[in-house]
């Protein structure tokens, strides 16, 4: 299936929503889904560094990092600790950083874009909390699914 995300808003439209901007692609895992595990930072990818080097179980990492635009939440070691853990994909509502080497991994990434510059480790940030961007409220085990079309999420595991 290429094109997941019309078919579950055709066949669940009261159970999703969908996020309000676009998110850019990264990975080679194009269609993702899973999970979610929140994190809220803003400049300091502490709990994500912590996250993706636990098991995934298939989860997708969804993080609210404020949209900054001024340091990256992920970068390859991360991604590739996330491959090796067996998370799904991430979602970041800020920027990544080692995008070419990021695009070889079977990973989903979606990142708002890209700046080289690195986060400082404070281990300041929090998790499994409610957050909200793009004009959706997100909560830990709350579903996600991502595909080219865009992010949706689901309070509940949807099947087509």
């Amino acid at each position: 299936m290429l094109d997941l995300l019309p078919d579950l808003c055709d066949k669940f439209p009261d159970d999703v929503k969908v996020l309000e901007c676009q998110f850019n692609d990264y990975g080679q895992q194009l269609i993702f889904s899973g999970q979610i595990v929140t994190v809220k930072c803003f400049e300091d990818n502490s709990i994500v560094k912590q996250q993706v080097n636990t098991s995934g179980l298939g989860r997708v990492l969804v993080v609210d990092g404020g949209g900054s635009t001024r340091r990256a939440l992920l970068g390859d070691l991360l991604a590739e600790a996330a491959v090796k853990n067996g998370w799904s994909g991430l979602v970041i509502n800020g920027y990544i950083r080692d995008v070419e080497t990021i695009d070889t991994l079977k990973i989903g990434v979606k990142a708002l874009g890209a700046t080289p510059i690195k986060t400082e480790k404070k281990g300041i940030g929090e998790l499994n909390i409610d957050i909200c961007f793009a004009g959706v409220s997100i909560s830990a085990d709350d579903w996600l699914y991502a595909d080219r079309n865009g992010v949706v999420i689901s309070k509940k595991p949807l099947t087509l």
